[in-house]
């Protein structure tokens, strides 16, 4: 099999991810073509389409939103994604388990003795009455049942584990803030997920695996199953291996792929892109190595934002009033530092909604 280093990958994660040119699709095709964005900041998606679509409004993603044709929820690593309504009711019910099941990795001593059926059922006749609920306030309705039990695991075991739900808005809306409320899936979109297929070929794994290996490909099945949290979709990956074309990479892990998905040359060059955090072009990955360092992989779950230059992280940023500030984490050249600024600068006018180009301050490179 063929082998690709790191740059063949980077290349290929780059233009699967719309980040080596931007692109011109609309809004809700490139959330779709995303899988999805990763979205418990609420603002982030926005700069995260800003840096892949050309001429991106960021009003076209809250009339999604708010017109329920993109949703938040609690999907991939149970972590919240921005998603499209059809892909959320396709996928949710495939990820039931792993939503559960890592709740209770986190509160399982609280929750023990719990009858999450009941929890359910209790959760259900509580969201009856469509009104959109807090975590905190969907807890405290059910509380009398498990007056020992606290709030906490039992709303995120509600809100995030046996309802499926979505964060309404205007949570997620441009330049808005709002606390995060819940709906039951089946009020905010008229109808409820579809039932999980007990066909063991895993069609909904299936699907998984192809739209990953459309925007992330080419991977490996740790890779895959890094990104949405599911154990690795075997019987997907067997349905499916007689289609999908097989590479190596460096450390000898087969890689799948789509046979026609674009692999450009590794020389292609990459231009300056600032993403936001928790980006899955970072995190969608067990083996990260293809777009940063492993000396500050740490960072990438950490919620820093970063700037990637000639493909890979090369910087973090954050905002400061109407200033972007950009912080090295390796030398940059003054070509390096250049690009970085005139980037900083149309990302910083987009975030001050519009106008001139805005304030960026770029600090020493370390050393």
């Amino acid at each position: 099999m063929t082998v690709l280093d790191a740059r063949a990958l980077n290349r290929a994660t780059l233009a699967r991810q719309l980040l080596l040119d931007r692109a011109e699709l609309p809004v809700l095709d490139a959330v779709a073509h995303l899988g999805g964005l990763q979205a418990q900041e609420p603002q982030e998606p926005f700069t995260g389409l800003w840096s892949r679509l050309r001429a991106f409004d960021p009003a076209a993603l809250s009339e999604l939103l708010t017109g329920r044709r993109v949703v938040r929820a609690h999907l991939m690593r149970r972590t919240v994604h921005l998603v499209t309504a059809g892909d959320l009711l396709a996928w949710r019910a495939r990820h039931d388990d792993m939503l559960r099941r890592r709740v209770l990795g986190v509160y399982r001593r609280e929750l023990e003795g719990v009858d999450l059926g009941a929890l359910a059922a209790a959760g259900r006749e509580v969201m009856a009455d469509g009104e959109p609920r807090s975590m905190s306030g969907l807890a405290r309705a059910v509380a009398d049942r498990w007056p020992a039990v606290g709030p906490r695991p039992l709303g995120e075991m509600l809100a995030a584990g046996l309802l499926p739900t979505v964060q309404l808005p205007p949570r997620g809306v441009w330049l808005t803030r709002a606390g995060a409320r819940y709906g039951l899936v089946a009020t905010w979109l008229g109808r409820d997920i579809d039932p999980l297929d007990p066909d063991p070929s895993d069609p909904v794994g299936q699907t998984l695996l192809r739209r990953y290996l459309a925007a992330y490909g080419p991977a490996a099945s740790a890779d895959l199953r890094a990104w949405c949290g599911l154990t690795g979709l075997p019987a997907a990956v067997s349905a499916l291996r007689g289609e999908l074309v097989r590479f190596r990479d460096e450390r000898g892990r087969e890689l799948l792929d789509l046979p026609g998905a674009p692999r450009p040359d590794p020389d292609t060059p990459a231009p300056v892109r600032f993403l936001p955090a928790f980006d899955n072009a970072v995190l969608g990955y067990h083996d990260r190595s293809r777009i940063i360092d492993d000396a500050h992989r740490g960072l990438s779950v950490a919620g820093a934002r970063f700037v990637l230059v000639d493909g890979r992280v090369a910087a973090t940023w954050t905002v400061e009033t109407d200033t972007v500030l950009v912080t090295p984490l390796r030398r940059l050249t003054r070509a390096d530092r250049a690009a970085v600024a005139e980037e900083g600068g149309a990302l910083a006018s987009f975030l001050g909604d519009g106008g001139d180009a805005g304030r960026v301050r770029i600090a020493p490179s370390p050393g």
